[in-house]
């Protein structure tokens, strides 16, 4: 029981990890953010690299919704609970992105 109970947690963390903001726009490359952004036709045309995460998850909030949005209907406080967990990444990540954000500019998406 114990160890069934420790592989939910573990997926559990993966899955959310892998909707991050922060994991989008910094760890992957800026054609993940600008493929996802684009899927769901949101009006964002760009995003900044500091607290990048956050504003990934704005860009989210300002789509249409996708089929994953509506897979996630029974509990839409998921997009914040990511964009609270962004927040604290782009703060852990915040001299990278400064650095990047200098040397490149803005994550385009349009």
């Amino acid at each position: 029981m114990r160890s069934k109970l420790k592989y939910a947690f573990v997926c559990s963390i993966a899955v959310l990890l892998a909707g991050c903001g922060t994991i989008n726009t910094v760890i992957r490359g800026d054609w993940v953010t600008k493929r996802n952004l684009n899927r769901i036709e949101t009006s964002c045309e760009t995003i900044p690299r500091i607290y990048s995460g956050v504003s990934y998850d704005v860009c989210l909030l300002r789509g249409k919704p996708s089929q994953m949005a509506l897979w996630l209907a029974p509990i839409p406080q998921l997009i914040f609970v990511d964009m609270a967990l962004s927040g604290a990444l782009d703060t852990v990540a915040l001299p990278y992105t400064v650095y990047t954000q200098i040397n490149n500019g803005d994550i385009k998406l349009k």
